[in-house]
């Protein structure tokens, strides 16, 4: 049913408010895209070598156990590179790509994993990319910190007119009969290795987690008892 009074009556005089909270926590995931690369002169010597890499980086990445959260592969190419030869064309070459992604939820071996990943041939990552999980506390403790500011801010308007909070109307988070699209995370740090003789294994990276800030905001909407003006 529509509401006729969405401003109350002077005997439902109505209130709205809006409640808002901030909270920097530490991140809970740290995200790696890693892309593996290989050229050759024919389809199947490119494939080869493709998956020659992509199972070492598999298993390098899968020894670490339990502290793997996720491991996903989330795209494939193999692309022929095309040449003139005289009046048409000839396939010069051949590259492959494979992109892995995967998460860390145990940050003492995330830079370790880091820098080997990007000491392997032809091989690109990017990131970490620090992050909170979906069902985190710190998601449901800034709601609550909104909400109690929401009810707050109320009372000290009610307050200022001599009158008190009778019952709460509403309570919603802005937008939500028209959410908006998400956005992305973050962008981080980038590595890429070409062929070449194998040097010593690089030390591993000393990567500093990025707090992460929560924020939450609600409207609310009250009745109060009518104000002596």
């Amino acid at each position: 049913m529509t509401d006729t009074q969405p401003y109350g009556t002077p005997d439902q005089p109505r209130l709205a408010v809006h409640g808002e909270a901030h909270l920097e926590v530490d991140p809970e995931i740290a995200g790696l895209t890693i892309t593996i690369a290989t050229r050759g002169p024919d389809r199947h010597t490119t494939l080869n070598d493709l998956t020659r890499r992509n199972t070492h980086a598999l298993d390098l990445i899968k020894s670490y156990g339990d502290t793997i959260e996720k491991l996903e592969t989330s795209a494939f190419t193999l692309t022929p590179e095309l040449t003139r030869h005289g009046r048409g064309e000839r396939i010069r070459t051949y590259h492959g790509t494979v992109h892995i992604t995967t998460e860390l939820t145990d940050f003492t071996t995330l830079g370790e994993l880091t820098t080997r990943l990007a000491d392997l041939e032809l091989t690109r990552v990017d990131g970490p990319w620090w992050s909170l999980r979906h069902d985190s506390p710190a998601h449901s403790e800034v709601r609550r910190r909104a909400v109690h500011q929401a009810v707050t801010r109320a009372r000290e308007y009610a307050d200022a007119l001599g009158t008190t909070l009778a019952a709460l109307v509403e309570l919603s988070d802005p937008g939500a009969d028209h959410p908006g699209p998400g956005y992305g995370a973050p962008g981080g740090a980038m590595a890429f290795r070409s062929r070449g003789a194998t040097p010593e294994p690089a030390p591993a990276l000393d990567l500093e987690p990025q707090r992460q800030t929560v924020h939450a905001r609600v409207n609310a909407r009250f009745i109060m008892t009518p104000p002596a003006l």
